[in-house]
């Protein structure tokens, strides 16, 4: 197993601790971060393995809605508490709250449901594009940069993101759209566990999701000054999938505006079925860029 892939299994391990206030409560550590703060996919992860960990696992995640609140530390170990909220029938709800020194970090509320027959239609994923086999990974292109950034994002990083089109690390080449196509997978195999593989499909969502934004944009990451956080996430979980095989991630943004751009997105399988639908706000503020 590769040595990235244990360290994601590591964070995904939750503690559990005692209850409070009649909450189930669990603690975790954190990754390696280049710029010392959380990374929002691995609180968003970890939430959710919190809330599943209250749930039979024959009533898998099929929705949830999150707000980072504070930029997390990653000094510092999370305290996630789950609440209860409502065991129906067919549907639980749970809701999460991740702590850092007794203030929260990310707040979530997350909805189970029993696997139910019923109608069934999706959106066809994108035909056209370049295989991923073809495409260059992140460490062939930020190998050679000496930045803290771009050597973790080249060699630290648990999934395997090759763009369709040319990455934006350093620039944006090209026509400036506000859309994009990833291709992502883990770099090795993760075990047969469905609740690991969702939660880890939560994590790899909040990578790229902003990008065709500062796409649009003619915005690299490599911008100075650029300063960009995740304000909410929202995922929606159609079809279980397996994140140690390839996956097309499909973005796009209708709007950016007041220092925040929406994007959403659509998680195929390489065989073209619809896995997960996901929408996130962000801040994006970039100096002298009036428009």
């Amino acid at each position: 197993m590769h040595e990235n892939i244990e360290a994601l299994l590591e964070t995904l391990h939750l503690t559990p601790e005692p209850s409070v206030n009649g909450e189930d409560v669990f603690s975790a550590p954190n990754q390696f971060m280049p710029h010392g703060r959380v990374y929002g996919g691995q609180v968003l992860a970890q939430s959710l393995t919190a809330a599943s960990l209250s749930i039979p696992t024959d009533r898998p995640v099929h929705s949830l809605h999150g707000y980072f609140l504070r930029a997390g530390d990653i000094t510092k170990p999370i305290t996630f508490s789950v609440d209860r909220i409502h065991d129906g029938r067919s549907f639980s709800t749970r809701r999460t709250q991740a702590y850092q020194d007794g203030l929260p970090i990310f707040s979530m509320i997350a909805s189970f449901q029993d696997e139910d027959p019923g109608v069934n239609h999706q959106m066809d994923m994108p035909t056209g594009l370049p295989e991923p086999e073809s495409l260059p990974t992140a460490g062939e292109l930020l190998g050679p940069i000496d930045h803290p950034v771009a050597q973790y994002w080249a060699t630290q990083r648990p999934f395997d993101l090759r763009h369709c089109e040319s990455p934006i690390y350093m620039s944006v080449e090209g026509e400036k759209v506000a859309h994009q196509a990833v291709w992502m997978k883990s770099l090795s195999a993760l075990p047969d566990d469905p609740m690991l593989h969702r939660a880890a499909l939560a994590y790899v969502s909040d990578y790229t999701i902003l990008e065709p934004i500062y796409r649009r944009h003619g915005i690299p990451w490599a911008t100075p000054g650029l300063k960009a956080a995740s304000l909410d996430h929202a995922m929606w979980f159609h079809r279980f999938g397996r994140v140690d095989e390839w996956m097309l991630y499909v973005q796009e943004s209708p709007s950016a505006q007041g220092g925040r751009g929406l994007s959403l997105g659509r998680i195929y399988s390489r065989d073209g079925i619809l896995l997960a639908s996901v929408a996130q706000e962000g801040m994006v503020r970039v100096p002298g860029l009036d428009k």
